[in-house]
C-alpha cells in the first residue's frame, strides 16, 4: 500500500476556489478574516498549500509588515488532517520563503498560541507591531477588543 504523502508548495491561480473555501470555513467561525476570491488572486504568489494526492488540505501566506517583519496569516488545515503536522510544514515552508527575502522577524496573531510555540515562536505584547495594527487592525471588527494573541519568531 503505498503510505501518502504531503507536499508544500507555492500556490498557483488554479488554487484560488480551493483557497477560498478552506479560508471561509475559519472566517464563518470567526477565527479568520475572510478572504474573497479576487484578493486571493491578487495575493496568490505569497500563499503555499499542502497537497495530499492533489487536493489541497493547509495553507498559509506572507504578509510583509515592514522592513524586517513579515506576517504569517492564513494559515489554516482542512477538518481531519489536524494534528498530522501539516501546519508546522507550512510554517517551516514560509519562514523559509522570509529568510529567503532576507527578513528576521516573523509574528502572527492567533488563538492557537500552544501550535506556534511548538514551532519555536514566543508569546509577545501585539502593541509591539504598530505596522500590523495600522494595516489590517484598523478594518477589523474585534479592533477594540481583539482576543488573539502576538506571536514573534526571530530568524
Amino acid at each position: 500500500m503505498k503510505q501518502a504523502v504531503v507536499t508544500c508548495r507555492q500556490a498557483a491561480p488554479g488554487d484560488v476556489e480551493a483557497l477560498f473555501h478552506l479560508i471561509q470555513g475559519y472566517a464563518e467561525k470567526g477565527i479568520m478574516l475572510p478572504r474573497s476570491r479576487q484578493a486571493l488572486d491578487r495575493l496568490i504568489d505569497t500563499f503555499v498549500v499542502a497537497e495530499l494526492d492533489d487536493v489541497i488540505v493547509g495553507c498559509g501566506s506572507l504578509c510583509q509588515l515592514g522592513k524586517d517583519l513579515v506576517e504569517i496569516r492564513s494559515l489554516g488545515m482542512t477538518e481531519g488532517y489536524k494534528g498530522l503536522g501539516i501546519g508546522s510544514m507550512l510554517v517551516d515552508k514560509l519562514i523559509e520563503q522570509a529568510k529567503e527575502q532576507g527578513l528576521t522577524k516573523v509574528m502572527a496573531l492567533t488563538y492557537a498560541v500552544d501550535f506556534f510555540v511548538k514551532n519555536g515562536f514566543s508569546v509577545v505584547e501585539k502593541e509591539i507591531f504598530p505596522e500590523k495594527v495600522w494595516t489590517d487592525c484598523v478594518n477589523c471588527p474585534k479592533q477594540n477588543n481583539c482576543d488573539e494573541i502576538a506571536v514573534l519568531k526571530m530568524i
